[in-house]
């Protein structure tokens, strides 16, 4: 999907639609990370968060990959490029470093993908996740009927002002644990509509030399 023709206005549109719902989702457990040193984010849009992060996290380096111009345009009206290489990218392509992030983070981004994509992608980021990483998610969830009729809506929404092709939610949680991420934190909000999450991964053990 490409966000270009309602960059402008997307704020907007989610204020009109949730109100303030996403963003505090998005910042659910920004505390929990204020020692992050090396950040990944994918897909965010036009950088809210991003603003909010790099200035709770100013010793940081940011590595911000999303594939409207517009954007990541708005993202770099807020949180500048001091911190900040922003990529015009789509993420299931671009080159990743392995092993070196210790922040990875998508917000409503992990929806827009069908099963095999969302792997694809999870498989990605995981590597370039350095051993003791974790991983910010916010998203939707079908939680009830109402809850299926706002996907329905959402989707298709995006699948014309966007042209997302993926109409349906996955379960990205069994993709993160096979990467050895576990849930640490985990909220809810708008009758479990909306969802947001923080993994981590643990450092291997340290093999000792034999004797």
């Amino acid at each position: 999907m490409n966000a270009d023709r309602i960059a402008r206005l997307y704020r907007w549109i989610e204020y009109a639609t949730f109100g303030p719902a996403l963003q505090r989702r998005r910042v659910a457990f920004l505390l929990e990370v204020a020692d992050a040193r090396r950040v990944l984010v994918l897909g965010d849009g036009d950088g809210r968060f991003l603003e909010r992060l790099v200035k709770q996290n100013p010793r940081a380096r940011f590595d911000y990959v999303d594939l409207s111009g517009r954007m990541l345009e708005l993202a770099r009206e807020r949180a500048g490029t001091d911190l900040v290489a922003y990529h015009q990218a789509d993420a299931l392509k671009i080159a990743l470093p392995e092993r070196c992030f210790d922040l990875i983070v998508t917000h409503f981004f992990l929806d827009c993908f069908d099963e095999a994509g969302a792997a694809r992608l999870v498989e990605r980021a995981a590597r370039a996740a350095c051993p003791n990483a974790r991983w910010l998610i916010s998203e939707f969830r079908e939680s009830s009927r109402w809850g299926a009729l706002w996907l329905w809506v959402i989707y298709a929404f995006f699948g014309i002002a966007t042209g997302l092709e993926t109409r349906r939610l996955i379960d990205h949680h069994p993709l993160l644990l096979r990467h050895g991420f576990r849930v640490m934190h985990s909220e809810s909000a708008w009758r479990g509509l909306l969802a947001s999450e923080l993994w981590a991964r643990a450092a291997p053990a340290r093999r000792l030399p034999a004797r």
